[in-house]
């Protein structure tokens, strides 16, 4: 059975949603997991903090770090990452969860939302990843795996939301570059992305458009991030995988337990035809 017991992960964006269902996921089996987000008090419209979410990696059987990190702020990813590897030896997986959102056009975009998807979807994934991977070099079967779409050139997926578009993008090409680049150390560098959209607070940027009862939960992108993170490193690298692809690959038939409302339609997600 494959397994990421005393493995340890970096999470970023795991106080909620996508992010904590991973973090939970990898607890089950036993893992170190490093809680790394900006929330440490309650949001009035957002769930949970960094200490609630390791108090819930606790409680499902693993050993959890909660550390305030700005993905943003080098020195911020610098110190979280030492406290990580002081208080756990080492990290073996990196998961680039966090992520900023914002689905309007260019001229409904204002420069500060542009520079927040930027600043945390692009320089917050190239940051953590450029501080973790001397550590995951040493590690002995280590991943990363970037909450990332496909490369889908298709204007459609522009058009819409060219901002949130190019940030997304430019977190799908962190994975090309750098799967290619550490490819000679055995380090995977994958994106994950899901079919349907999935029920997070995330659902409220998308202006009504789509009902919690048309989407999966966040278990069945943890269920299918922990099937990659547990593959061979060194041959399993540079690929965009969908999550539904991944557990019928492991064998999964049944995707309803993953439904907010069984039998209502799917809404799916973005960047995929």
């Amino acid at each position: 059975m494959r397994t990421l017991k005393d493995k340890t992960l970096f999470i970023t964006g795991a106080s909620r949603g996508i992010g904590e269902a991973i973090a939970l996921r990898a607890a089950a089996d036993g893992a170190n997991v490093v809680v790394a987000a900006k929330t440490t008090h309650r949001h009035p419209k957002l769930p949970g903090t960094i200490y609630t979410a390791a108090e819930a990696v606790e409680r499902a059987g693993g050993k959890a770090l909660a550390v305030p990190m700005d993905v943003r702020e080098e020195t911020s990813v610098a110190d979280a990452v030492r406290q990580a590897v002081e208080r756990f030896g080492g990290i073996d997986i990196l998961v680039n969860n966090a992520s900023a959102i914002w689905l309007a056009g260019t001229l409904e975009t204002p420069m500060k939302r542009y520079d927040l998807m930027t600043a945390v979807n692009v320089r917050g994934t190239f940051l953590c990843s450029q501080k973790v991977l001397p550590h995951l070099m040493r590690a002995t079967n280590p991943h990363i795996l970037n909450l990332a779409p496909p490369l889908n050139l298709d204007p459609k997926w522009l058009r819409d939301h060219t901002a949130y578009t190019i940030s997304k993008y430019g977190m799908s090409f962190c994975t090309l570059g750098m799967a290619a680049e550490f490819a000679g150390h055995g380090v995977a560098v994958n994106a994950l992305w899901p079919r349907t959209v999935i029920a997070t607070a995330a659902i409220g940027m998308l202006g009504g458009v789509v009902q919690k009862e048309n989407c999966r939960l966040p278990a069945i992108v943890a269920d299918a991030a922990h099937a990659v993170l547990t593959r061979p490193a060194r041959e399993c690298s540079g690929n965009f995988f969908i999550d539904e692809e991944v557990l019928r690959a492991e064998g999964v038939r049944d995707f309803a337990r993953y439904s907010v409302t069984p039998d209502r339609p799917l809404a799916p997600d973005l960047f995929l035809d």
